[in-house]
């Protein structure tokens, strides 16, 4: 193997692991801690420098959604105890979902110690060692060189699919019809800001009326398009608010090229929403720019084909599967608008009425046609709209953990990932 591997890739085995997991984003999380808590060598590999993902380095505001994570509980109980000691305000109720972003960098890190996952920073996932229809391993980038990592089994919790795509495992991207995805995001951080006075409102389809006019309606006039929607988010320290209102439309997450195009646009459009803010929003009037994210929020990428897929139908009607792995999920159909800000004509926010919880199966986070591959996050099979639920962080972790137990349970049964008792890992995560 590893002469076949040096010839083909003109790469050095660097690592031999049970499990491992691509990308340490919610799903990464999840999953690394979920499968070497129950005995597994795993290790966790991430193209920036910390784990988290879009909750750290993408500074997303909130978890968002429910899910029936245990690990996501246990980090709600870890920050909350930690924060009140460094940051919290205490004029403030904190709500649990809520994400210090520094902070959670740490306890993750703690969390994945504990466990003893083996963390590789800085190293990014270039292709997928396929052989026999059963994948053996990644072949990885980072300053060392070029290298291969050999594994068992591993988790793809790349968010865009990028180990399941090099493997060969068939996908469609964005929606449906016509392959639009959703928009891309830049959120970032403001301080300065009078909470006695202050307006949060959490959703498109939230009216806020000003002296100076409806908030929402403003900011689609005055703001630098596709900007035009506003939406702020408080947070755990004092005056301190997150902005969830920079946009960029037509753009595809799996090329560079749009990455960028992206960040630059959504960085532009920072400066001026802050302006706006200080001018329309009360509470905002000398509200100043604390931080930005290093990570762009790409929302949506590939769909890829399992053996099962999750519909629309299975959201809106909270449907129920025995052979469930993830349970108690449940958000409504976020759709950002794809020609401009705001939420898109398929999405449904005020008009989701639906309160029951769904349930996703494991043939979800099964591709059909590679062995030893597992999917997690928002690049499970699923349809489009039925991924604007899902796709939320509070269900991503659920379904990386869920792939964490699944991997594990192969591993001790010596079973293929397909014939794994789902009643085993339910019993394993719950």
């Amino acid at each position: 193997m590893s002469n076949y591997i040096e010839e083909l890739y003109n790469a050095n085995q660097i690592a031999e692991v049970d499990v491992l997991v691509c990308g340490a984003g919610p799903a990464g999380v999840g999953a690394a801690i979920r499968a070497a808590r129950n005995g597994a060598k795993v290790m966790i590999v991430e193209s920036l420098g910390c784990l988290g993902g879009i909750a750290t380095a993408g500074m997303m505001s909130n978890w968002g959604g429910t899910s029936s994570s245990k690990i996501l509980l246990e980090i709600y109980e870890r920050s909350y105890e930690i924060d009140k000691g460094f940051t919290w305000n205490t004029d403030y109720e904190y709500d649990r979902t809520q994400i210090p972003h520094d902070l959670l960098m740490i306890i993750l890190e703690q969390m994945m110690q504990e466990a003893k996952v083996e963390i590789l920073y800085y190293t990014l996932v270039c292709d997928a060692v396929v052989e026999d229809g059963s994948i053996k391993g990644v072949i990885v980038q980072n300053k060392d060189g070029r290298g291969y990592i050999k594994a068992k089994y591993v988790i793809d919790s790349t968010g865009d699919g990028d180990v399941a795509a090099a493997a060969g495992v068939p996908f469609v991207k964005g929606r449906e019809t016509d392959g639009s995805m959703q928009p891309a995001t830049l959120m970032f951080k403001i301080g300065g800001v009078d909470y006695e006075r202050a307006v949060f409102p959490h959703s498109f389809e939230t009216e806020v009326e000003t002296e100076k006019g409806e908030l929402q309606a403003l900011g689609k006039q005055i703001l630098p398009f596709p900007a035009g929607h506003v939406l702020l988010y408080e947070q755990p320290e004092p005056g301190t608010v997150c902005c969830n209102m920079t946009n960029c439309i037509k753009v595809d997450g799996t090329k560079v090229e749009d990455l960028t195009k992206a960040t630059l646009t959504c960085r532009s459009q920072i400066l001026p929403i802050i302006k706006f803010l200080r001018e329309y929003a009360p509470g905002y009037e000398k509200c100043w720019l604390q931080s930005s994210a290093s990570l762009i929020g790409v929302r949506e990428t590939r769909h890829f084909k399992g053996l099962k897929s999750l519909t629309v139908e299975d959201i809106l009607e909270a449907n129920t599967y025995n052979d469930w792995v993830v349970r108690d999920a449940h958000f409504d159909l976020d759709v950002h608008n794809m020609t401009g800000p705001s939420l898109d004509k398929t999405g449904m926010q005020k008009e989701f009425k639906q309160q029951g919880n769904y349930t996703i199966p494991y043939g979800c986070l099964v591709p059909v046609n590679v062995e030893g591959l597992l999917l997690s996050g928002r690049n499970i099979s699923g349809a489009h709209l039925a991924h604007a639920s899902y796709r939320i962080m509070s269900v991503c972790i659920a379904t990386g953990e869920a792939a964490g137990a699944a991997a594990v349970l192969a591993l001790k049964q010596n079973k293929p990932l397909k014939d794994i008792d789902t009643k085993d890992i339910q019993e394993l995560i719950l």
